[in-house]
């Protein structure tokens, strides 16, 4: 594996109009790397991976590909590099037709049946049931992974998956996993991938980036809790949620500045904890589980009041507590643990 970095950004800014959507001084990524980029709605995620797939060009600094700056006249760099948007598009013809598009746009028609019958398994797509399908007898899931394999089949050394597992059932977006991570094993393919799903990309990424307001704020997939904020009692202040719950933090530099709060510092119940000092005990449903990259622990999201909340516990615990999808937790942290952005 080469020791240049897939990609270098150094001094990026980019934006339309007057309003710059992100800023970021430098970011690097290895070749062969699974990154993952997490934040909130408009922090700037997709306009990222579209400058990464070269169809956008920044407004001011430079993105270097394999140590070449990119400039607008490369297009062939495109081929290496492919990209999966959140809502990807199907030509109104068959699967074959679909996932062996680009290969003939190529000029690659070799052993063309072979390749799409491939890419088709990896994503747990019998070739045998689906090549003559049209796209309009797919469901939301089998569409997403005949897109997937649309680009699998293209062996990229690139893959930029936007949203990836969004609008999926469960069982889809496991396949998913386990088809990023073949690709990436068996080609050494650079993986790049957005997503709202912490504990999904957490399993599949080695590294995670947190977007906010068009910067990078932090490595790893720490929760981000926005304000307002409002000055409660015994020095703290506190969040209100849409259901009545509340959030209490300590000293935020302004009311609305954004706590992180970091998954290590939060524990799960399944009863009302009763005799503790931590300020902050809030209800909650788990929305998903998955095996973490540490063996032996399982990342968890819950849903408090509509917004996840990423934290783990060991497989010991999950199992000993009867933790699946759908259960009512209890969700524990002290104030002190939310620090500032």
């Amino acid at each position: 594996m080469s020791d240049t970095p897939v990609y270098e950004v150094t001094g990026l800014k980019h934006g339309y109009g007057d309003k710059f959507l992100l800023n970021i001084p430098h970011l690097s990524i290895k070749s062969g790397a699974s990154v993952g980029i997490a934040g909130p709605n408009g922090s700037g995620k997709s306009t990222l991976l579209k400058l990464l797939a070269f169809l956008e060009w920044p407004s001011e600094g430079d993105v270097y590909y394999k140590g070449r700056a990119v400039t607008k006249k490369e297009t062939g760099l495109r081929q290496g590099v492919t990209l999966l948007p959140q809502d990807p598009y199907l030509l109104k013809k068959t699967v074959f037709e679909n996932v062996g598009y680009g290969l003939r746009m190529h000029g690659n028609k070799r052993n063309i049946k072979a390749k799409v019958h491939e890419a088709l398994l990896l994503l747990g797509l019998v070739p045998k049931k689906f090549v003559r399908r049209h796209w309009h007898e797919l469901s939301g899931g089998e569409a997403k992974r005949v897109a997937l394999a649309a680009r699998f089949v293209l062996n990229p050394d690139v893959l930029l998956l936007d949203e990836p597992t969004a609008n999926v059932d469960r069982h889809s977006a496991f396949l998913i996993k386990e088809a990023v991570e073949k690709i990436r094993n068996k080609y050494g393919t650079s993986l790049i991938i957005v997503s709202h799903d912490h504990v999904w990309l957490n399993s599949v990424t080695d590294e995670n980036l947190k977007l906010y307001e068009g910067s990078i704020i932090e490595h790893g997939l720490n929760n981000l809790l926005p304000g307002p904020w409002s000055r409660g009692n015994d020095l703290l202040w506190t969040r209100h949620l849409s259901d009545g719950q509340v959030i209490c933090a300590a000293d935020p530099p302004d009311r609305y500045s954004t706590a992180i709060l970091e998954p290590s510092s939060i524990m799960i119940s399944t009863e009302y904890p009763e005799g503790i000092s931590a300020q902050n005990i809030l209800r909650g449903t788990i929305s998903s589980m998955t095996s973490d990259n540490d063996p032996g622990k399982v990342g968890i999201e819950v849903s408090v009041s509509g917004m996840p909340l990423t934290c783990g516990v060991t497989s010991h615990a999950a199992r000993s507590l009867s933790l699946i999808p759908g259960k009512k937790v209890w969700v524990v942290f002290k104030a002190t643990s939310l620090h500032w952005h």
